[in-house]
C-alpha cells in the first residue's frame, strides 16, 4: 500500500481498515469542554483509531511564554506514536476530528515536524464518515509495538524571535488565522488581549473547508493564496499554534511549500506585552 495523499477518502479509509499499514487516530477535541473528544471517543469512533488528545498528548504543559498550547516534547509524541502502531516513515497515519481539522491539522502538521511524511486527514471527518453509513465501534484497540524515532525539521517552525525578525521584510507574509472579528479585535472569547500582530493579513481557518467540514478543491486552495504565493515565506498563526495548521494543510494543497508556522501564535505574543 503506498499513497502520497494528503487527503484520504471515507471510501478510501473504509477499504483499509485492515491495512497494517495505516494507522488511525481521532482527533477530536472541544476547547470549552476539554474532556469531551475523549468521552465521544469511548462512546464510538472508527473502528482501529487511537485517541490522541490535544492538550494531553499534541501539545506540552502551559508556562509563562509559549503559548496556550506549546508543541508537545518531540520524545513524549514518538513514545505515543510508537505505542499507536507508528513507524517512522513507513505507516500511513490518517488523522481525523468533527471540527473542519481544527485538531486533525495539528496532529499532521506535527508529525512533519517530526519527519513523518505520510500523514493524511480524513476529508468531511467523523461527521462525513458516519453520514456515509461506515462502521464505527467503542473498542479501544490494544497498544502495538512500533519504532518512531524522529528527524525533527527545526525550519518548519518559528519563535517569536524568528517572527519579529522577518515579519516586516517585504518578501515575507504574516497570516493571521483567526476569525475575521477576532483579527480586528472586536472580539477576544480566550486571550486577555484583543488585536492581532502588526503587519499581520487575515486569513480565516474555516475558509478551507465548507460548512460540513468537506476540503474545498485545489483550485480553491490555490485561489486563496493567490496574492501570497510569490513570498519567499509566509509564517501562518492562529491563538495558540493550532487551527493555523489547517491554513499549512490549504497551503500545501495549494501547492504552496514555503509556510511556517509560529507555534506560540497569539497567546505567545501578548505574554511578551
Amino acid at each position: 500500500m503506498t499513497t502520497d495523499k494528503t487527503i484520504i477518502s471515507p471510501a478510501w479509509l473504509f477499504e483499509h481498515l485492515n491495512d497494517p499499514q495505516v494507522a488511525i487516530v481521532d482527533c477530536r477535541f472541544s476547547l470549552a469542554d476539554p474532556q469531551l473528544g475523549q468521552q465521544q471517543y469511548q462512546v464510538n469512533h472508527i473502528p482501529g483509531a487511537y485517541y490522541l488528545d490535544l492538550n494531553q498528548d499534541l501539545s506540552s504543559p502551559v508556562e509563562e511564554h509559549g503559548g496556550r498550547h506549546p508543541l508537545p516534547n518531540p520524545q513524549d509524541l514518538a513514545r505515543k506514536l510508537s505505542e499507536i502502531g507508528v513507524n517512522f516513515q513507513q505507516t500511513l497515519v490518517v488523522a481525523y476530528d468533527d471540527s473542519r481539522f481544527a485538531f486533525a491539522a495539528r496532529l499532521w502538521w506535527l508529525l512533519q515536524y517530526l519527519g513523518h511524511e505520510r500523514v493524511a486527514v480524513l476529508d468531511g471527518g467523523f461527521t462525513g464518515w458516519q453520514k456515509a453509513g461506515y462502521p464505527l465501534t467503542n473498542i479501544i484497540p490494544q497498544p502495538q509495538t512500533a519504532t518512531f524515532i524522529p528527524q525533527i525539521k527545526t525550519d518548519m517552525v518559528l519563535d517569536i524571535h524568528g517572527v519579529k525578525s522577518k515579519k516586516d521584510l517585504p518578501e515575507v507574509a504574516l497570516v493571521d488565522s483567526r476569525e475575521s472579528d477576532r483579527y480586528r479585535g472586536e472580539r477576544e472569547p480566550i486571550d486577555k488581549i484583543a488585536g492581532h500582530i502588526p503587519g499581520a493579513v487575515n486569513y480565516p481557518w474555516q475558509e478551507v473547508t465548507d460548512s460540513s467540514g468537506y476540503l474545498l478543491p485545489p483550485t480553491e486552495q490555490s485561489r486563496r493564496w493567490k496574492n501570497l504565493e510569490q513570498s519567499a515565506e509566509i509564517i501562518v498563526y492562529c491563538g495558540s499554534g493550532v487551527t493555523a495548521c489547517v491554513n499549512l494543510l490549504s497551503l500545501k494543497l495549494a501547492g504552496i511549500s514555503t509556510g511556517k508556522l509560529y507555534a506560540g501564535s497569539w497567546s505567545d505574543w501578548i505574554s511578551y506585552l
